[in-house]
């Protein structure tokens, strides 16, 4: 016959064991840097070059286990593409006003700050209700509200 388990001198002893091993796992954890890979996409060339060195990273477990974790990361190098100034013979084109669609579900105060801070107006589908308070923040920030019929 085994004699029985004292309870609370088992858990005594994991408390010990896991405050003697913890500090060890989590300090080599920390102490691994992330590897920071240089990226350069200045062109659609390169990043096609870049998403096939993704998909050759993520048939590895462990290096996709890596990527998803941060401690495999990128950093763009390299000048960054610039866009052409429109000429006096190209004008640029309008900028059109974003929008903000809420398909269904409750507008908020807080959908309306986040659509004042955009510069867009609020489409509402349907199935969308603006609270009292959201249209009283809307028309204060002026932010324009479209209900679809």
């Amino acid at each position: 016959m085994t004699a029985p388990v004292d309870r609370d001198a088992l858990r005594s002893v994991i408390r010990q064991v896991l405050r003697e091993v913890l500090p060890e796992v989590v300090r080599s954890v920390s102490a691994a840097e992330p590897r920071v890979e240089p990226v350069t996409i200045a062109d659609d060339a390169d990043l096609h070059a870049f998403v096939l060195r993704l998909l050759e990273l993520y048939e590895d477990p462990a290096r996709r286990e890596a990527v998803r974790t941060g401690r495999l990361r990128f950093r763009l190098t390299g000048p960054a593409p610039t866009q052409a100034e429109p000429t006096q013979e190209e004008p640029a084109a309008p900028r059109l006003p974003a929008v903000r669609r809420v398909e269904r579900g409750a507008v908020t105060e807080s959908t309306v700050v986040a659509a004042a801070k955009e510069g867009a107006r609020l489409v509402l589908g349907r199935r969308a209700v603006i609270t009292p308070l959201a249209r009283e923040r809307a028309r204060a920030l002026r932010v324009p509200i479209e209900k679809e019929a």
